[in-house]
């Protein structure tokens, strides 16, 4: 027996037209180095009609695909929404890549179109001539001329290819199941792999953000949405904010705490999403430099593990929630959200909160042994996470890197628990977590242990060879400015708290921990700096 429901099909040609109609007196706040630069949804709707004959008229007449070379502002919403609309592919190149990583993925998604930000040209213009299938680039809120560009690549303004041109589109119909976008992985290991979002994948994706177990965004919000819209799809929030009605704060190269408490101020967004060296850096600059941002009814925190510590500054301090999340490129992103039930107070409630949180209804979970074996979700047994569900990666572009899927589905790298009731607690990475003596020690948790340290600003745990225990942890260590402390004092604070015979023997001080493109600590840089003799180490 069939259904008599009809089977409209989830495009995100409707979305823009949805957006642009029902929701158009919506906000769109791009930050400038003169302060906010503002927009509507149904003007952006209508540039972005504007964009789509423009790269009709460049030849995206099918799926090629048009990348972004951009920060966070409207003219890049304006891709996000015009490109896959018109039944082309957005391809966000992340300006963070090492140049040989941004000239292979441009080269394997092959970009037929580049939209550049005028203050990262410079950066482009070194890779250009490298991109092989790049036939136009679109500089926007910059100087076009400014761009020499090697034969056969053609150079426009953004806002000349836009002007005059008719501010409605004849949008397709388009098969849900289609490519809508793609976006790289950050490629730590390897090259980095291509994962290809479908119109249906976005859609619903969009739909779970907005919903009262993860996001919450409403048309009553303002979201300040710092977390790139060249990672991850930017945690789908532009495309559930569209959805909804959600206005938006976009920093574009602002990102730096003294800059974003500027803007909480003057914009008093009432949600944020950022990764966790994001708040840190702000908590540093608010503690120094108070002001109130109680306007934020909560942030998201996601990309790595929050620490204890920050969570309760803000809350503590702020008045401000902080909610723990969990997600990946593959996963576009949204995977879990640790809110905790309804019967949970006080520290129980905590308890959950420090968890990367509960899977909604369309992310299905498991945890693998070694040996391929399911374990059971008791809280305590140990496994690898794999996923699946309607926004989970079933290949990478290309069909590389096939051993990173498992019988439909994906296998994360990421090692944890899960309790009965479903909340996922990450332990740590697969390649990351520390071997000592046959027991496993968690790098994730001994970084949140010395950060709960009032003198520590940034902590990361690597293993390090060890010729008795096999491996044992090394902490490098940024101590929060204005604040002295000692190994010796940082290896006392910690016996307290974790088991002896994980109390690490080797400390290192360090400047900063080098991040990778998506902000997370860089581990690989790390334990290529030890092994290389970079770092001074103090050894018990």
């Amino acid at each position: 027996m069939l259904s008599t429901m009809q089977d409209d099909q989830l495009s995100l040609a409707y979305l823009l037209q949805h957006g642009a109609r029902a929701h158009g007196d919506a906000e769109v706040t791009t930050w400038t180095d003169s302060g906010p630069r503002k927009t509507t949804f149904a003007r952006i709707g209508k540039r972005a009609a504007q964009l789509a004959h423009a790269l009709r008229e460049l030849g995206v007449t099918g799926d090629q695909r048009v990348a972004t070379f951009m920060w966070n502002n409207a003219e890049h919403l304006e891709c996000y929404l015009a490109v896959p609309a018109m039944g082309a592919v957005l391809h966000t190149l992340n300006i963070r890549l090492f140049a040989e990583q941004l000239v292979y993925v441009a080269n394997h998604a092959e970009d037929h179109v580049v939209v550049v930000d005028g203050s990262v040209l410079p950066l482009f213009a070194k890779n250009l001539p490298e991109l092989k299938t790049v036939k136009h680039v679109i500089v926007a809120n910059g100087d076009a001329a400014a761009l020499e560009a090697p034969e056969g690549v053609t150079v426009h303004s953004y806002e000349e290819l836009l002007a005059g041109r008719p501010e409605t589109f004849d949008w397709p119909d388009i098969d849900e199941r289609s490519a809508a976008a793609m976006c790289y992985t950050s490629g730590t290991t390897g090259d980095p792999k291509g994962v290809v979002y479908s119109h249906r994948s976005i859609w619903l994706h969009s739909m779970q953000v907005c919903m009262t177990d993860t996001m919450r965004l409403t048309d009553t919000d303002k979201a300040l949405v710092i977390v790139p819209m060249f990672h991850a799809m930017s945690w789908g929030m532009p495309y559930a904010a569209f959805m909804v009605g959600t206005s938006m704060v976009l920093p574009d190269r602002f990102l730096q705490p003294g800059p974003i408490a500027e803007i909480l101020a003057a914009e008093k967004p009432t949600f944020a999403g950022a990764v966790p060296t994001i708040w840190q850096g702000l908590l540093q600059h608010l503690d120094a430099n108070p002001q109130d941002i109680s306007h934020l009814r909560e942030v998201v925190v996601g990309g790595s593990a929050a620490p204890p510590s920050m969570m309760h500054a803000f809350e503590e301090r702020y008045g401000v929630p902080v909610v723990h999340a969990w997600g990946m490129t593959e996963t576009s992103p949204l995977g879990s959200v640790a809110r905790p039930p309804a019967r949970a107070t006080g520290e129980e409630a905590w308890r959950y909160r420090y968890t990367q949180g509960r899977f909604p209804a369309s992310v299905k979970a498991r945890l693998v042994d070694d040996h391929g074996n399911e374990v059971p979700w008791d809280g305590e047994s140990v496994g690898e996470l794999e996923v699946k569900g309607p926004w989970i990666a079933a290949s990478y572009y290309g069909g590389v890197d096939p051993d990173k899927f498992h019988d439909g589905w994906l296998r994360t790298g990421d090692v944890g628990t899960i309790t009965p009731d479903g909340y996922l607690t990450l332990t740590d990475r697969s390649k990351d977590v520390i071997k000592s003596g046959g027991e496993w020690i968690s790098s994730v948790d001994l970084e949140n242990a010395v950060m709960a340290h009032a003198a520590v600003a940034e902590a990361a745990v690597i293993a390090v060879p060890d010729e008795k225990w096999d491996e044992r942890p090394l902490v490098a260590v940024v101590v929060r400015d204005g604040h002295e402390v000692t190994a010796e004092e940082l290896r006392e604070f910690l016996a307290a708290r974790v088991a002896k015979w994980q109390l690490p023997e080797h400390w290192t001080f360090v400047a900063e921990v080098p991040k990778t493109s998506v902000g997370k600590f860089d581990k690989k840089r790390l334990r290529a700096d030890h092994a290389g003799g970079k770092l001074d180490v103090t050894h018990f």
